[in-house]
C-alpha cells in the first residue's frame, strides 16, 4: 500500500512539475517588441534586482496622468544580467518592463546599461524626433510643428552621458512609445 502512494504521489509531483516547466518556456519564447511585459510574466522566469551600475536609479512621474506617481526603476535580470526599466503604477494595479534581453520599443536594443542619464521628463514640454529615416540628425529648423509632440502626461528620458543618443519613453492611449533624441 505505501508503496502504491509513493508511486502515486510521484507520477502526480512529475505532472505537475512538466506542466510548469511548458508553461515558463511558452512565456520566455514571447515576443515583446512593442508592448512591455507584465509583471505576472517576469516572475515566473527571472529575478529581477536594482541596477546598482546606474548612479540614478529610481525616478518618479505620472505615466498615465491620474495624479499618482509611478515608480520607474533601472533593474537588471539575474538570468541574463542585462538591464532594463521596471515601472510599477502609482494605483497598485500594474507592473511593466521593458528591456533585460527583450527589444525596448522597436529600437534596436534590449538593455539600457547605456544609460548614463535617466530623468523625468515633464509633462507639456514639447519634443520631437530629431534623426530621420538615415539615422542623420535633423536641426530644430527642420522640424515641423504638426512633427512636435506635446507630452499629455510625465515621460522617462534616457540618455547616453559622453556620447549622442538617447530618447523618451511615454504612454499614448495607453500604448508605450518612443521620441528618438539625437
Amino acid at each position: 500500500m505505501k508503496i502504491r502512494l509513493l508511486i502515486l504521489f510521484t507520477l502526480v509531483f512529475i505532472s505537475c512539475k512538466k506542466e510548469v516547466k511548458e508553461e515558463s518556456e511558452n512565456v520566455q519564447n514571447k515576443e515583446f517588441n512593442t508592448e512591455a511585459i507584465r509583471e505576472t510574466e517576469v516572475k515566473k522566469i527571472d529575478t529581477i534586482q536594482i541596477s546598482k551600475k546606474h548612479k540614478t536609479n529610481k525616478i518618479l512621474c505620472d505615466l498615465d496622468g491620474d495624479n499618482l506617481n509611478e515608480i520607474v526603476e533601472i533593474v537588471r535580470s539575474s538570468k541574463n544580467g542585462k538591464s532594463g526599466l521596471r515601472i510599477i503604477f502609482g494605483n497598485g494595479n500594474r507592473t511593466d518592463y521593458f528591456g533585460m534581453g527583450n527589444n525596448i520599443l522597436k529600437q534596436g536594443f534590449d538593455e539600457i546599461d547605456w544609460a548614463g542619464i535617466f530623468e523625468k521628463a515633464p509633462k507639456n514640454e514639447i519634443y520631437w524626433n530629431n534623426v530621420n529615416e538615415d539615422g542623420e540628425i535633423l536641426s530644430d529648423q527642420e522640424i515641423e510643428e504638426v512633427d512636435k509632440i506635446k507630452l499629455a502626461n510625465d515621460g522617462i528620458f534616457m540618455h547616453a552621458e559622453e556620447s549622442c543618443g538617447g530618447g523618451i519613453i511615454y504612454l499614448k492611449n495607453g500604448k508605450y512609445e518612443w521620441i528618438q533624441q539625437e
